[in-house]
């Protein structure tokens, strides 16, 4: 193996205060400084076009909300805006691939398509990594949060695991085909067994939603789905179980015994 509801608001995502910066200069000066940023929420009345126009250049993923939901997430100053620091650093899926192909091994990356939930996503992190996958893809809007919560659910997974932000993952899938990767669709709604797919060749799993699966754009995208085979009554697994099941598929085929 190679190595490497009812009408209840929701509450704000839990934040240390380490991961987190509000004010117009202390946030402005955080997006000068080259640090990741998770997300921005801006307070919906306000105005703040220099951050929104920095925001923008620089692919950081901003909301506008009402100042209630700034004031549950925190009581004190926060003059309209907060920014999540992220306790990562993203990579350049181009670098990651190119150094792939350049150490002469063979790609399986794993592309998270709207999971939104943060132990989901740090569980399959987890499995990931330990796994070999050389990399987590992921959208820069409606996907999980990395958070303090995300790196404790991955057990410290994420410190190794290269992570790939993407504004537009239909082109991401795309741009990975072209590379020489094959592009299998975990989803229910296909008849091929994952024990039909060949994972020992360059490729790129995608696995769905916790509410929907997978984007219908990506599954006419894929070269094949791949079904888990169910034989109780319930009718689906939860993601970050499914995504193991996946994964050491693809570990067994690689595994030379």
């Amino acid at each position: 193996m190679e190595k490497r509801q009812y009408t209840v608001r929701k509450p704000a995502p839990r934040q240390s205060q380490a991961d987190m910066v509000f004010g117009t200069q202390s946030v402005l000066e955080t997006l000068r400084s080259g640090k990741e940023i998770e997300r921005l929420f801006i307070q919906r009345e306000f105005g703040l076009a220099e951050i929104e126009k920095l925001a923008k250049e620089l692919g950081v993923p901003f909301q506008r909300v009402p100042v209630e939901k700034l004031n549950r997430v925190t009581r004190k100053n926060h003059q309209g805006v907060i920014a999540f620091v992220s306790p990562i650093q993203y990579m350049p899926l181009h670098n990651v691939l190119t150094q792939v192909y350049e150490e002469g091994k063979t790609p399986l990356l794993l592309l998270l398509d709207r999971i939104t939930d943060v132990r989901n996503f740090g569980a399959i992190a987890r499995t990931a990594e330990c796994a070999g996958v050389q990399a987590l893809i992921v959208p820069t809007k409606g996907g999980a949060q990395i958070n303090a919560d995300a790196m404790k659910t991955s057990s410290g997974a994420l410190n190794f695991l290269p992570v790939c932000r993407e504004p537009n993952l239909y082109e991401t899938l795309q741009y990975l085909r072209n590379s020489g990767l094959q592009i299998i669709a975990c989803t229910e709604k296909t008849e091929k067994s994952l024990y039909e797919i060949d994972f020992s060749i360059p490729t790129v799993i995608i696995m769905g939603s916790e509410e929907d699966g997978i984007s219908k754009e990506f599954i006419q995208l894929a070269d094949s789905g791949a079904r888990i085979p169910l034989n109780g009554q319930v009718e689906s697994l939860n993601v970050s179980v499914a995504s193991s099941i996946v994964l050491y598929e693809a570990v067994r085929q690689r595994t030379k015994i």
